[in-house]
């Protein structure tokens, strides 16, 4: 039997993938795809501390499949942790093609809560 795999975390952003953000192999360019993955997780962090954050640390990104153009990205966040000034992410990125869902990238994401100086502060104070 074939276990069928769901996205895990919250739905945070879905875009389209467009030709200008190619490689030299027409496939989606990996750079794109990340950057993606992280504005997807500054959204969440942004609310979760209530106040700016900043991407401090991207760990074991694997890239499953090629994204093609055309393919709907969407990016799923789940919190894995808060820490005094840190929230820690695993991020999925998810295309819809033919009728079907695949993930094609994730990792973790490491965001800090910054206060008006830019200085780390902590999570929970506005």
């Amino acid at each position: 039997m074939n276990k069928v795999e769901i996205p895990k975390g919250e739905l945070t952003t879905r875009t389209l993938a467009m030709p200008a953000d190619t490689n030299p192999n027409g496939d989606i360019f990996g750079g794109w795809v990340l950057s993606q993955m992280d504005i997807a997780g500054g959204v969440v962090a942004t609310d979760l501390c209530r106040g700016r954050a900043a991407t401090v640390h991207v760990n074991g990104m694997t890239f499953h499949l090629p994204v093609k153009v055309g393919d709907a990205l969407s990016c799923f966040v789940d919190l894995i942790k808060i820490g005094k000034t840190s929230m820690t992410f695993k991020i999925e990125a998810w295309v819809h093609r033919d009728f079907k869902h695949f993930k094609v990238t994730e990792g973790t994401f490491i965001y800090v809560a910054l206060n008006d100086q830019r200085k780390p502060r902590p999570v929970k104070s506005p």
